[in-house]
């Protein structure tokens, strides 16, 4: 049976998809077989983040009109084994999309995958509630913001009121300059606002930028690094978070850390 995550966060813009779209990556490359679910009807980017926006023939909205099977509308990423998408529709008024009609389709997949991650759509309007429906776990993504961490918070509310198992906090764009100057929220900070178990921190990195504007994957050492970690600890359940702040300490941390103002 695979495990059914859901990566949701609020607010919009906290790099939820981009997020869901490399924690793929990893979980698949630990050989694990991995589907990504997009059901954000209508402004669906999980397809063009992962660069296999030009391979679309079926959606899910087709799977749940019955003119496809489920493993029919999958996309296998070739560059990655055991990596599969199943995109959702590029507009929103073919057909009212239930949750019911969600967990229908991901119970047709659950026997081929270990590993089901849905992308959520931002807000917490009717997309929200009919993503969530199909999870057993969450993963609340935010930014070491206060209008991030105000959002997320109401989600976290609405998660309690589904069967959702195990819920974990992701922190994005934490920069580990602004860390080291004491200009940005630390983490410690953030996991006491949200009260939820921190399965990783992600630092902001413009080669992660740069994959989600051309479509495609990070090559980032240091962001790969903490993708690995965050797979790690979602799914041994070990604690490892990367320490963003690390280069920016010592001597050569503050050249860096000025050179970065400067730039």
């Amino acid at each position: 049976m695979a495990r059914k995550i859901v990566l949701t966060s609020g607010k919009g813009g906290v790099g939820k998809t981009t997020i869901c779209a490399n924690l793929g990556v990893q979980l698949a490359s630990l050989g694990f077989r991995t589907v990504l679910v997009d059901v954000d009807m209508g402004l669906n980017n999980l397809d063009v983040i992962m660069g296999l926006e030009k391979k679309i023939v079926f959606d899910i909205t087709d799977v749940i009109m019955g003119k496809c099977r489920a493993k029919q509308a999958l996309i296998e990423d070739t560059r990655f084994q055991n990596l599969f998408l199943l995109p959702s529709a590029h507009y929103s008024g073919r057909t009212k999309i239930l949750g019911e009609h969600i967990k229908s389709v991901l119970n047709m997949l659950d026997s081929s995958f270990d590993y089901i991650l849905i992308d959520c759509p931002a807000g917490v309007d009717a997309g929200f509630h009919r993503a969530v429906f199909s999870a057993n776990e969450a993963i609340v993504v935010v930014t070491p913001h206060l209008s991030s961490l105000r959002d997320a918070s109401k989600v976290i509310g609405l998660l309690n009121e589904y069967d959702i198992t195990s819920k974990g906090l992701v922190i994005n764009r934490m920069r580990g300059d602004l860390l080291a100057c004491g200009e940005m929220l630390r983490v410690e900070d953030v996991v006491r606002a949200m009260h939820l178990p921190l399965y990783g921190v992600i630092p902001e990195d413009d080669a992660i930028s740069t994959s989600g504007s051309v479509g495609g994957y990070l090559n980032s050492v240091d962001s790969a690094r903490a993708f690995t970690l965050l797979c790690e600890n979602i799914h041994s359940g070990t604690k490892k978070i990367y320490d963003c702040e690390m280069k920016y300490r010592g001597l050569m941390g503050y050249f860096r850390r000025n050179l970065r103002k400067k730039v």
